[in-house]
């Protein structure tokens, strides 16, 4: 499974209540979560989301456990999350609803190309490449089925 798009680049430790705060979360409706996503760090982020792939520093998704921060990266467009690790149950809700993440350590600038080869085990940033541990062949075969749900409802 491959995935491309500009890079948006972030830091280290991006937590869930930073990437939906708790405010939003009063309503179902995913596209409220993707308006508001990211809106306490930078309120210009969501709008610049589309089609990207973020690239971040470790611990991303830290804090509380809310499966609506990955849901609302996804709703917002973001095509993949690439960090050098995440916190493990938003590294396992992201895969459940289909947004691929995999851990690099890579560096970037905003709107460079990202190139990422989820099972190859390789992401290219701006012409550079980094090698990296390739998902299992369970996980490609959840994120190409739209997630957890749809890949159960497949193999029924």
């Amino acid at each position: 499974m491959k995935v491309e798009g500009p890079a948006l680049c972030l830091g280290p430790d991006i937590d869930t209540d930073v990437i939906i705060a708790g405010r939003y979360l009063r309503t179902k409706d995913r596209s409220v979560w993707a308006a508001h996503v990211f809106e306490d760090l930078d309120p210009s982020l969501a709008m610049r989301l589309p089609g990207t792939i973020i690239i971040a520093g470790k611990n991303f998704g830290c804090g509380s456990s809310r499966e609506q921060a990955a849901i609302a990266l996804k709703e917002a467009g973001v095509r993949c999350i690439i960090a050098p690790s995440f916190a493990r149950i938003f590294f396992r809700n992201a895969v459940n609803i289909g947004l691929p993440v995999l851990e690099c350590s890579c560096p970037c600038r905003d709107g460079e190309h990202v190139a990422v080869d989820l099972g190859g085990g390789t992401v290219l940033v701006g012409g550079r490449v980094f090698p990296t541990r390739p998902l299992s062949p369970r996980m490609q075969e959840i994120l190409s089925a739209g997630g957890l749900v749809e890949y159960w409802r497949k193999r029924r």
